[in-house]
Parts: structure tokens; sequence; C-alpha cells
């Protein structure tokens, strides 16, 4: 009926179709729950990502054992939470219990961070954050960005600091300045 090379072809097809299928699930349940590669676009977090504006970056999210490692100055990515749709990167600034010193817009100068609930910032100090929408629940953080992975030449660990670090880094360059003039 079938020739021996057209049995071959569909004997190699159906196995190849069949370990192709039996890995579907296990790549779905590893970036659902383990790490994924995610890209980050927008300026908020501007040097850190996208220093370019004409490359986005793409970075490695963990998401495994997440909600009990999450550390101060940790970059998250997080569903908006005006917006679920919307997905923002941001620096963690305060965790569970921590008093917070806030800036315009924020109604208040400082504030508690409730139980289960952080304080993100972008690096941009333009950026939409909690300054514009208070804590954020532990609930809408979906993975922690721990490497770069594209662009290559910046691939790498994520850098610390974010804004106060290079603010702080620009007023002790601006106060060398100063001390050489005089």
């Amino acid at each position: 009926m079938f020739s021996e090379k057209t049995v071959q072809t569909l004997r190699f097809t159906l196995k190849t179709s069949l370990i192709f299928l039996t890995w579907v699930p296990v790549i779905y349940t590893f970036n659902e729950h383990v790490c994924y590669i995610s890209k980050v676009e927008g300026s908020s977090m501007k040097p850190t990502f996208n220093p370019s504006s004409t490359k986005s970056d793409f970075v490695l999210l963990w998401k495994w054992n997440l909600k009990p490692n999450l550390n101060i100055n940790d970059v998250i990515l997080l569903r908006s939470p005006i917006n679920p749709e919307k997905i923002y990167a941001k620096r963690i600034k305060g965790l569970q219990g921590d008093k917070i010193q806030t800036r315009y817009p924020y109604p208040k100068q400082s504030v508690l961070i409730p139980r289960n609930h952080l304080w993100v910032e972008g690096d941009n100090i333009h950026s939409i954050d909690s300054n514009n929408f208070g804590p954020v629940s532990n609930g809408l953080v979906i993975g922690k960005a721990c490497y770069i992975i594209f662009p290559f030449s910046r691939f790498g660990p994520i850098p610390d600091g974010g804004r106060e670090c290079r603010e702080s880094k620009l007023r002790n360059f601006n106060q060398d300045k100063e001390s050489q003039v005089v």
C-alpha cells in the first residue's frame, strides 16, 4: 500500500511530533513558574534599561520562590495597580513595615508600607510609580529582573542603585569639581 520510504517518513514525523508535544507542557510550566525572557520597553527605568532610545532591553525574569526573596533595590516587573493590562519595570524602594519618604504627587510626605505591599519607583524621576499610586500589593509582582540578556553589549547582572545612587554620585562629582576650583 505505502512504500517503505513513505512509512519511514511517517514514522519519523510522528515520533518527532510526539517528542515535541511532550516538551510543550514542560516549557510552558518553566516559563510560567521558574523564569523567562521579557522585553522591557519605555523610559521609566532609564538608564538602567533602554539607555538608547532606539533599542529595548531583554531581561531574564526570575519567578521561582519569588515573594520571600524580594529585597530593596531589586528590579521587578509588576502589573499596574491602575491598569492590569500594563506591565511596569520598577525598583523596590521599600518593603512591608518600612517608612518611606515620598515625593510629589503623593499626598503625604511619608508612608508606612502595609503588610504584603511594596514601594516601587522608576530610576527615571519622571516615571509613574508608587509616588503616583501608592504601595503595591506583592500579588502584582510578576518576577525579578536578574540579568540583561540583550543587547549583548549590555549583557550581565542588573546594575544596583537606581536614581538615588546616581544623584549621590553626581553630588560627589560636583563637590570634587568645586574643591578643585578653590
